[in-house]
């Protein structure tokens, strides 16, 4: 949005709506999915080396998965949009006046008269016809635009620094505190996390807060029960 001379410039929180859900859900999984691997091998294995080397491989898997998941999720996102605005583009080129009239009438389901529906059609069209359209006819807002590459860096970087919190946490810790330690301390974590998400998106704090603590309680909870029952490594 074009800033208004004489008053500052607003920001809004949906503005931050594309890094932010990757950052939120690559450090949420990066906490989460890494205390529970760390959790629930600690609760089968007979070294602290075992427990570690788990972490460390879950860190750098899920990283990569979550870039590479991004990516492509993202990706398709894009080409869709790329091919929604060609075949708007080779309307507009083919059918100027069938596009201007469907503008027109987007505008008076909007609320505007006719007469006023058809001036600013023209002026949005004479303007930027396919930029107009994007927006008022497919909904692609500059701000909600798919960006694979960011999102797959936001991804996997956050991932990696969740990842690491309850990875050190263990690190410091002997094998038999390990369970306890490393849950206390993620959930911890995912209160700072979804605090801190919350705020950045403009949401109530205690409900984002809530929402991530909890799946992180039953995801570690059915990781170390699983280790217990069956001695296995999971992750």
């Amino acid at each position: 949005m074009q800033p208004i001379p004489g008053k500052p410039a607003e920001t809004h929180a949906v503005e931050r709506i594309g890094w932010l859900r990757a950052a939120v859900l690559g450090a949420n999984d990066g906490i989460v999915s890494t205390a529970s691997l760390i959790v629930g091998v600690a609760a089968a294995a007979s070294g602290k080396q075992e427990v570690l080397v788990a972490g460390v491989a879950g860190l750098v898997a899920g990283a990569l998965s979550m870039a590479a998941g991004e990516y492509v999720s993202v990706s398709s996102q894009a080409d869709t949009e790329a091919a929604d605005l060609a075949r708007e583009r080779k309307e507009l080129a083919e059918q100027p006046e069938f596009e201007l009239a469907e503008l027109t009438q987007i505008y008076r389901t909007r609320g505007l008269d006719e007469a006023l529906a058809k001036q600013v059609a023209a002026a949005l069209t004479a303007h930027d016809a396919l930029a107009t359209h994007a927006r008022d006819e497919l909904g692609l807002a500059e701000m909600h635009r798919a960006r694979p590459l960011q999102a797959a860096l936001a991804s996997a970087g956050t991932f990696s620094v969740g990842a690491a919190l309850p990875l050190v946490t263990a690190m410091l810790l002997t094998l038999g505190k390990i369970p306890v330690g490393v849950s206390v301390a993620s959930l911890f974590f995912l209160m700072l996390l979804g605090a801190l998400g919350a705020k950045a998106g403009g949401a109530p704090i205690v409900k984002g807060t809530l929402r991530v603590t909890f799946w992180g309680v039953i995801a570690m909870a059915a990781t170390y029960a699983i280790g217990s029952l069956f001695g296995t490594s999971v992750g």
